[in-house]
């Protein structure tokens, strides 16, 4: 990985922990750019990430970072809990584990959680393909029994 990139994964690891990871919906902005969303954003000059996304139960985003103003990176995502969950209680357990999960973003691939990641009687499974430039990947998690629970896929790499 050439050291821009690096660079670039590296923000991007920091980025993630300093918002929905390590701060859930606290690191969301005051006024977002778009109308019923929720936006995170970090800042580490030169580089700028904002995730914006909507939903809860089923959930839709974009994540990009910008350098100097200018976007070179994203990766848009949906999914959510399976749609047969419908009890709050049973989402706040499953975020409040994602959140757990995607804590242990890497350098190596910093597009969400590691590949596997247990904990609380749950289990996630990450499978991701492909490098920093383009790539694309699902995420699951199932309790031990087997029962999935939730699952999200998502997508991208650098812009030209």
């Amino acid at each position: 990985m050439s050291s821009v990139l690096h660079d670039l994964a590296a923000f991007l690891v920091e980025a993630k922990r300093r918002t929905y990871a390590g701060l859930d919906d606290d690191a969301s902005v005051a006024t977002p750019l778009l109308a019923g969303s929720k936006q995170l954003e970090h800042h580490a000059a030169p580089y700028t990430y904002r995730d914006i996304y909507f939903g809860m139960g089923f959930f839709v985003g974009q994540e990009t970072i910008s350098r100097d103003d200018r976007a070179i990176w994203s990766m848009s995502y949906s999914g959510g809990a399976r749609a047969e969950i419908t009890d709050r209680d049973t989402f706040l357990e499953i975020y409040k584990f994602l959140r757990e999960a995607l804590l242990g973003v890497s350098v190596d691939e910093p597009y969400r959680g590691p590949r596997l990641f247990e904990q609380a009687g749950m289990i996630y499974r990450n499978e991701v393909e492909g490098a920093l430039d383009r790539f694309h990947g699902i995420e699951m998690i199932a309790r031990h029994d087997g029962t999935p629970l939730y699952e999200l896929r998502y997508s991208g790499g650098l812009l030209r």
